[in-house]
Parts: structure tokens; sequence; C-alpha cells
């Protein structure tokens, strides 16, 4: 009896110690995960990260969360010019599976600076740009991953096609790989509405009256809440993000709305060069995008090395009204990019 009380103390003993030391290592890879990554004083992983421009230096607006030396992720906002803020979501999940997430407003959106030069606004500068950022921010392609949503997805495929060598791995998110097939789409959805509506839209667009409230509020009770966003209170995040849009930039590029597209991007096309992207990709569509998800699987094809992520209660911000199959496929390519593990299909 002795003995046997002695062992089962000594098993006691044992199991204590162990779960302890599990303890003060899982503590310790929490204060390095949440550790600053600057030294000085300490603004909440905020950096206004300069850059340099054919028209001048000026500052972007960056925020990291976390410490990962292997998997950090810079977001890429949609718009043109909108901003970080509905992004706001991922810090719900990204962190606490050991994942750095980076948030970041470009050039000409609301938290970095915003000059008044339209010679600023092409697709070649912000890749640019990007590229700085990922220098500035000490990423490289042992840790470095982006995800772009929407034009973020267009400025994403231009930065891989041109620094992928930097990359470990790549995500588009929502965006199809041409604005023509996009546009095409969108006739597509157009045709699923009532003629009545459809006729009275395109009355206002043939006048150039896109700022007419009547026509704002049917795009946005007919179009945006059901192909946008389809969850019926629209979070703080989201709206945030529309309240801050540079509208000039966004006009200027994309065009007066998501409905009606035009601007400088209007012709852009890269489906031909999609073969040339080698690092590991994933795209994501959603059911009720305003982009084709059959166009978005067909990329994921394309790639040397890709995967699709669908979403089937997700439209164009799929990380809101879709949000468990969304995070959950993102983290889990991060991670089997990051141990090694993945396969494209």
């Amino acid at each position: 009896m002795r003995n046997l009380l002695a062992c089962l103390l000594a098993v006691s003993i044992l199991i204590l110690s162990s779960c302890k030391q599990s303890l003060t290592d899982s503590s310790t890879d929490l204060k390095k995960f949440l550790s600053p990554v600057d030294s000085g004083v300490q603004t909440g992983g905020v950096k206004m990260v300069e850059i340099e421009t054919p028209k001048g230096k000026f500052k972007v607006w960056t925020k990291r969360i976390g410490n990962s030396p292997t998997m950090r992720l810079l977001l890429l906002h949609g718009g043109p010019a909108f901003t970080h803020e509905y992004f706001e979501c991922f810090e719900s999940f990204f962190p606490a599976e050991g994942i750095e997430i980076i948030e970041y407003d470009q050039l000409g959106s609301y938290y970095s600076d915003q000059p008044d030069d339209s010679s600023l606004w092409t697709t070649e500068r912000f890749v640019e740009e990007v590229e700085q950022v990922r220098k500035s921010l000490g990423l490289n392609k042992d840790n470095f991953y982006v995800l772009g949503s929407s034009w973020g997805g267009i400025l994403a495929m231009e930065y891989a096609l041109k620094y992928q060598d930097n990359l470990k791995g790549l995500i588009i998110s929502n965006m199809m790989a041409s604005i023509p097939d996009y546009e095409k789409y969108n006739g597509v959805l157009r045709a699923q509405m009532r003629k009545t509506l459809v006729d009275s839209l395109q009355n206002y667009e043939a006048r150039g009256q896109f700022k007419d409230p009547t026509y704002q509020s049917r795009v946005m009770s007919e179009y945006y809440t059901k192909h946008l966003c389809r969850l019926p209170e629209w979070p703080d995040p989201v709206l945030r993000s529309f309240k801050h849009l540079n509208e000039k930039v966004y006009v200027l590029m994309q065009g007066p709305s998501e409905f009606k597209t035009g601007g400088r991007l209007i012709t852009w096309d890269r489906k031909a060069d999609l073969p040339k992207i080698k690092v590991p990709t994933l795209t994501i569509g959603g059911k009720f995008d305003t982009m084709d998800p059959e166009h978005m699987k067909w990329m994921s094809t394309q790639v040397q090395n890709g995967d699709y992520l669908y979403c089937p209660n997700g439209s164009h911000l799929s990380m809101w009204d879709d949000q468990k199959t969304y995070i959950n496929g993102v983290i889990k390519f991060i991670r089997s990019v990051d141990d090694g593990g993945f396969k494209g299909k």
C-alpha cells in the first residue's frame, strides 16, 4: 500500500509539473506573440510608413496586431480608397491562432495622406507602395502573406506578378481577374432585377445622375444589400469604411459605384497572366458576390499552386455575411502553407 501511495504521489507530482511547464510555455508564447515589434514609445501597433512617389514623400497608416515570425498577413482593402476598417473583424480570430495581421490604409485613404494629384492613382504606383510597406515592416518570403479584397485583389495579383519572390502566400478575396468580365457579370446580376427597376436605374445613369438620392437609395436596397453585404444590419466597421471613402480616387479608378464600372481600371485584365503566379494561392468567392464565383474558382486552377474557398452564404464582403466559412478557410490555408502541407488542386 505504501509503495502504491508513493507511486501515485510521484505520478501526481509529474503531472502537476508537466501542467505547470505547459502553462509557462503557453504564457511565454503569448507574451512573445504580443510583444512590441518596434522599440520606443508604444502606439498600439500603429506605424506611419513613409513612402516615396514620383510626386514626393508621403505617409501611409499601418497597424500590426501580434508578432509572428512565420505568419504575417498584410491586408489590402478595396475601393480603391476605402479603408482597412471593414477588416477589423479579423482581429477577433487571427491573433488567437497565432497569425499576425497588419491593417493598412493605402495612400489616398482616410487614415493615410491624401495628396490631390490624379497622376498618383495608377495600379503600377500602388504596387510600388505595397513593396515599400513590405520593406518597412520587415516582411519577407519566410513570413509574408497578402490578402487582397476587391480592388485589393487586383493589387494583390499585380504585386504577385512583379514581386512574388517576396511572398509566402497569396489570397485573392472576392475579385475576378478581369474588369471586362466583371462588367459582364454585373449585367447578369442586373438581369435578375425587375425590368422597371433596371430601366429606372439606366435612366439615371444615362443622365450621369449617380448622386441623385433616389438612384443611390435604389442601388443600396436592390444591389448592395443583396450582393455587397447581406447582413440585415451592416456592422459599424463596414459603415465606417463607406463613410471614410475617398470618392475622388474611387470614381477616377473604379467608376461611380460598384453597380456601374468605369474609370482607369475599365480595361484591366490579367487572366492570361495567372499561370505566372507560382506561390501558394487561395481564391475566394461567394454565392451572392458582385463577382462571379465560378470565375474565381477558375482562377484557382490557372495559378500554378492554387485552391478555392467557396462561401455559400457570402456576398462581396463574405468575411462578414459568411464569416465562419471565410475565416476558417483563410486560417486553414495560412496554416497549411506554414507547415508545408498545402497542396493546390
